[in-house]
């Protein structure tokens, strides 16, 4: 089958949760295209992967969009080369990529208050602003 994906020095996702198939590509290979199967379609289920914890494959299916499928599956096609080896090597390499992003946890959002004076800047801009509009409304002045 595949063997285990180093995805960082600490994670290694085990062989038997990738799997991947060969198909024909659409790509480049004049006379070899329609003998060979070099596309590469890699596939991680997400949920049941024992390496990953809950946060880190909710992350990992927000950042997959649209290569994740209903049930669970990521999946990573690749054809940029004639080369079916190659093609299985650039899927791993997207798919440590991905992972990688996801082990990142987002830092948590710290509420902050606009300071005094920048209060009072917004209001003294806003009673100016209404000011201005209202001389206006008010038309020419009478001579």
């Amino acid at each position: 089958m595949s063997r285990p994906l180093r995805v960082t020095p600490s994670l290694v996702l085990p062989a038997d949760e990738l799997r991947w198939s060969a198909v024909r590509s659409s790509g480049p290979g004049g006379q070899n295209l329609n003998k060979v199967s070099s596309k590469v379609e890699l596939r991680f289920h997400v949920a049941r992967s024992r390496m990953l914890d809950a946060a880190t494959k909710a992350r990992l299916v927000a950042l997959a969009g649209s290569r994740m499928d209903r049930t669970g599956v990521l999946r990573i096609v690749c054809q940029e080369t004639r080369d079916q080896q190659r093609n299985l090597e650039l899927a791993r390499e997207r798919l440590a990529a991905l992972v990688r992003r996801a082990l990142v946890r987002p830092k948590p959002r710290r509420a902050t208050r606009p300071t005094r004076g920048a209060q009072e800047r917004r209001l003294g801009d806003k009673k100016r602003h209404s000011e201005k509009k209202r001389r206006r409304a008010a038309g020419p002045a009478d001579s």
